[in-house]
């Protein structure tokens, strides 16, 4: 845990850049941070850690870090350790294994959560980009400001939390998510829909993101390609298309037309 949003980014970058062979770093912003920590289900214990992370100077606008090392015992020791001592050096505080294991155990129950939320009333969906490492925090907060924004014009809130879920030396992915009150009605709740997805695409975009980090592109994404690629960007890729798939085989019309 970090006292800050920015004592974690600079943590996770300061980790990535030391080339410390992680297989997963993830850092959560204060809003998923607390969420995760309320969906935990043990009341008790959190309250636990959060008296320990207040003694240790830690308390409102914290942020969670998990990581996890693959490999022989020897060697994820040593990732443990080396990213730990640098995680310390940003006043970041270790709280055990039990917090990622946990993760590990119940990070695929989230379809049945998002089934269960739209079932009582609730809409969910998720944008994720990656940008250089000085464009994170920035993009971050323009993406999650964006879904507020677009919301409000419809008298509605939404639940937007941010977290980091792919790190390199140059730069960060940046997965966002939406809860929502549905309308209760299928057309309102899709154009309310695209006009979330094109406020938080265009964030995105004027942030300098990717329009996609590693889901891709497809539909719902190519109208944004452009201003990623640039005209003479996608020329080049419908040349490639016209000579490496001229039959248009390999799932045409998901780039561009």
């Amino acid at each position: 845990f970090f006292p800050s949003w920015d004592a974690g980014i600079d943590a996770a970058r300061a980790i990535t850049q030391a080339e410390v062979p992680l297989s997963m770093l993830r850092l959560s912003n204060e809003i998923e941070t607390e969420t995760q920590l309320r969906l935990a289900g043990h009341d008790e214990l959190i309250k636990w850690l959060q008296r320990y992370l207040g003694m240790r100077g830690i308390g409102s606008g914290q942020c969670m870090m998990v990581i996890g090392a693959t490999g022989s015992l020897g060697a994820t020791r040593r990732m443990r350790r080396e990213a730990l001592a640098i995680a310390k050096r940003y006043h970041g505080v270790h709280v055990g294994k039990a917090i990622g294991k946990s993760w590990a155990k119940n990070r695929f129950r989230g379809p049945l959560l998002r089934n269960a939320l739209w079932d009582a009333g609730y809409a969910a969906d998720t944008v994720e980009t990656s940008v250089n490492w000085p464009q994170a925090t920035k993009t971050m907060r323009a993406i999650e400001a964006a879904a507020r924004e677009v919301l409000y014009a419809d008298n509605e809130r939404v639940h937007a939390f941010t977290h980091l879920s792919h790190v390199y030396r140059q730069g960060c992915s940046i997965y966002s998510t939406f809860v929502f009150r549905s309308a209760g009605d299928p057309d309102e709740d899709m154009a309310r829909w695209r006009r979330l997805k094109s406020c938080v695409s265009m964030a995105i975009i004027e942030h300098g993101g990717t329009i996609s980090h590693q889901h891709g592109v497809g539909v719902d994404h190519a109208p944004y390609l452009v201003h990623e690629k640039g005209e003479l960007g996608l020329d080049l890729m419908r040349a490639m298309a016209r000579e490496f798939d001229p039959q248009q085989m390999m799932n045409p019309g998901k780039l561009f037309v």
